[in-house]
């Protein structure tokens, strides 16, 4: 069974931000990223523990995949995931999933 894949409103804004920015340089770039980081996130509902353990929280339900230079971070769920912010490289984004 696949998991539900829930986008927090932050996340949303996030991302529009993100690919907004690439934008102002770069349209067709900033489309081609906004794509590539939802198809990377569209493979978390069929294989949910595909990302690493964040480092700084140590806590295995809590996982990020990178598309860099940004961290996606979420959250496993018993049935479902939620995805926080994607943020820059060093960022910690971990204190953001429990909004």
């Amino acid at each position: 069974m696949a998991f539900k894949i829930i986008w927090s409103e932050q996340a949303r804004d996030d991302l529009q931000s993100i690919v907004l920015f690439i934008a102002r340089d770069h349209p067709p770039a900033a489309e081609s990223f906004g794509f590539r980081l939802m198809s990377k996130v569209d493979v978390l509902a069929q294989f949910p523990l595909i990302g690493r353990v964040v480092p700084e929280e140590n806590d295995e339900t809590v996982r990020e995949i990178v598309l860099r230079p940004y961290r996606i971070i979420y959250k496993v769920l018993a049935q479902k995931q939620w995805l926080p912010s994607p943020e820059s490289g060093t960022a910690h984004a971990a204190n953001r999933i429990f909004r």
